[in-house]
């Protein structure tokens, strides 16, 4: 077999890697990146999570709009979802950016953009079984791995058997389940707990630990699942699902809850409980690259492997598995192989951010961590309905948190409950990075009606 010569290859084309190659091959070094199917072309983000997820959020928000419009004074009949044009309108939007992801690599790559699946083959070369059926043999001077992770599907009984559906899958439906459970009380499991419910599904939930989003602190935690509760869906919280089965057109699933047997029924099963690498089919040991026990790859502050010459970026190196986090590792890549600087992923202050209506937004430490890591604090705390522009908007329910380093001034953490909560985060991150103390924003002149001049009150509480 001929091997095709390349100075660097990507395996992957989620953010880091989609926008590492066409950096690269703009410096004139020849760039080949390895995707394993047209669908994925742009990566996971827009094909099977953030963007599907947060175009199908929308459509719940303009149902539940809807359906309050009455508050608003202005009066409608009660509105009709029609799930298939909803995810009709979803699948519009992903092909959209696709088709411009394929085309900005298609005018960088042109015929170095390669589908199929890759394994390595030693430190420096690869093997690419493409679509078509064809191998070929790649070598490069760099190999970046890219591959991201797909849902972590729990070892219950007769799950497997019975069927079940994922992040994936579900965007798929076209019927409205007549009842969905939920595994998993996380990030994806509540989006979709809350867009379910405001279709018209009834929606249970059930989670392992004590409260849901186990990283935040329990008030948080409990004034999510408050919210979600009124709005008709079920908890069931420390329990622990035993076996799965189908029978007719129902799934049944038996469930511990401490020394309590229960068993409920569903239509459809949604597994939303974690997200595992996609580190099964790079054959790594061929390269001797190091995997740690749940198959993600360690890499250093640089984002190396313990192989050089091999880096690993996104979701797969087992950092937080955010979008923004894999377009700073091609930050951090770029400014080291590129730019010539000495950039790490040491102190990055990463925000994240919970869709559901309203939003949660998180930065820095909770106040659980704050006291665990010693730190004297004060803690301020805020109702969303004390905001003038959420009483004007009618979006009063939430709470807004934020730690502060009681010696310095300086703002450890935020958790924002509220509308446009996402967007708000940003303007307390900018603070916390340039390390300014909480009362830049205590004393900001921010605009008045805004959610952002929120902060201003909520640090007044100091």
């Amino acid at each position: 077999m001929n091997i095709e010569y390349y100075d660097d290859i990507i395996i992957g084309g989620g953010k880091a890697g989609k926008t590492l190659a066409p950096a690269l091959a703009a410096k004139g070094r020849k760039t080949a990146l390895v995707e394993r199917s047209l669908t994925m072309i742009g990566g996971g983000c827009i094909n099977i999570a953030c963007i599907p997820t947060k175009t199908m959020v929308a459509s719940a928000e303009v149902v539940h709009t809807v359906q309050n419009s009455a508050a608003y004074g202005v009066k409608t009949n009660e509105p009709t979802v029609d799930l298939a044009e909803v995810i009709q309108r979803k699948r519009s939007v992903v092909l959209a950016a696709r088709e411009m992801n394929l085309h900005n690599l298609e005018a960088a790559l042109g015929e170095n953009l390669i589908i199929g699946t890759a394994g390595f083959v030693d430190s420096k070369a690869l093997e690419v079984v493409t679509t078509e059926g064809n191998t070929r043999l790649l070598s490069a001077e760099r190999l970046f791995i890219n591959t991201g992770t797909r849902p972590l599907i729990p070892p219950v009984s007769g799950l497997k058997e019975t069927g079940f559906l994922t992040n994936e899958s579900i965007m798929e439906l076209e019927q409205l389940p007549e009842h969905l459970i939920v595994l998993g009380s996380g990030y994806i499991g509540l989006e979709f707990a809350q867009m379910f419910r405001r279709f018209g599904s009834c929606v249970t939930v059930i989670g392992q630990s004590e409260q849901i989003l186990s990283q935040q602190d329990p008030d948080i935690a409990i004034a999510v699942q408050t919210l979600l509760e009124r709005e008709g869906i079920e908890f069931l919280l420390k329990a622990k699902v035993l076996s799965v089965d189908r029978v007719g057109n129902a799934t049944k699933l038996q469930i511990q809850i401490a020394d309590r047997a229960i068993e409920l029924q569903c239509s459809h099963l949604l597994v939303a409980v974690g997200r595992v690498p996609t580190t099964d089919s790079l054959n790594l040991a061929a390269a001797d690259v190091v995997m740690d026990s749940s198959g993600f790859i360690p890499v250093n502050d640089r984002l190396e492997t313990n192989i050089p010459g091999i880096w690993a970026l996104g979701d797969i190196n087992g950092g937080p598995q955010y979008t923004h986090i894999s377009l700073d590792d091609y930050r951090i890549v770029k400014a080291n192989l590129i730019d010539g600087g000495n950039r790490s992923r040491n102190d990055r202050l990463v925000p994240s951010c919970l869709f559901i209506d309203p939003e949660l937004a998180q930065l820095g430490l909770t106040e659980t961590a704050a006291q665990q890591q010693g730190y004297a604090i004060r803690v301020a705390k805020l109702d969303a309905s004390a905001i003038p522009r959420a009483r004007t908007l009618g979006q009063t329910d939430g709470l807004l948190k934020a730690i502060v380093d009681s010696k310095t001034g300086h703002i450890l953490g935020c958790s924002l409950l509220c509308h446009a909560a996402g967007e708000m985060i940003s303007t307390v991150q900018m603070v916390m990075q340039a390390q300014m103390p909480y009362t830049v924003l205590r004393d900001g002149v921010l605009t008045h009606p805004t959610m952002t001049e929120g902060l201003n009150l909520l640090f007044s509480k100091l």
